[in-house]
């Protein structure tokens, strides 16, 4: 018995899949949980309606995630940080510190995103990377100073 699943099933498919199943499994499992339906042809076309528009939203996605992370590879921000003896930092820089330099220019990036590259020792120009997308990263530039 063929059938489309309608949500995840463990050890069978994901969501939109057409999948064989045995005739009791689909009977008395699948279908009255409705985890599943019939594969016929009204619902095959349904399926590949779905299918056709859930990869173009995921394509778009990924273009304005492109598009965001080219726009992002020329951001560069200054955080100022209290400075001790011998040019040592008080306290460290996190991506929260990053996120809200970045609102500051109204460029609004979630602090989970944001890993910095190494670790901020001093005064310089360090390098951050921020997930745009989860196959799309950009890079940008800190500026660590004095203040």
């Amino acid at each position: 018995m063929k059938v489309i699943l309608q949500q995840d099933v463990k050890n069978l498919g994901k969501k939109g899949d057409v999948v064989e199943v045995s005739e009791g499994y689909g009977r008395n499992f699948l279908l009255p949980r409705k985890a599943a339906v019939l594969a016929n042809a009204e619902n095959l076309n349904v399926a590949k309606a779905q299918a056709g528009s859930k990869a173009r939203k995921k394509q778009q996605a990924s273009d304005e995630a492109k598009l965001m992370a080219a726009q992002l590879e020329k951001v560069q921000v200054t955080i100022p940080v209290k400075i001790g003896e011998g040019g040592k930092l008080f306290g460290s820089v996190t991506g929260k510190d990053v996120s809200d330099a970045l609102k500051k220019e109204n460029i609004d990036i979630d602090k989970k995103k944001i890993s910095i590259k190494g670790d901020i020792t001093g005064i310089g120009e360090y390098e951050a990377v921020i997930k745009v997308h989860p196959e799309i990263t950009s890079t940008i530039k800190i500026n660590i100073v004095a203040g």
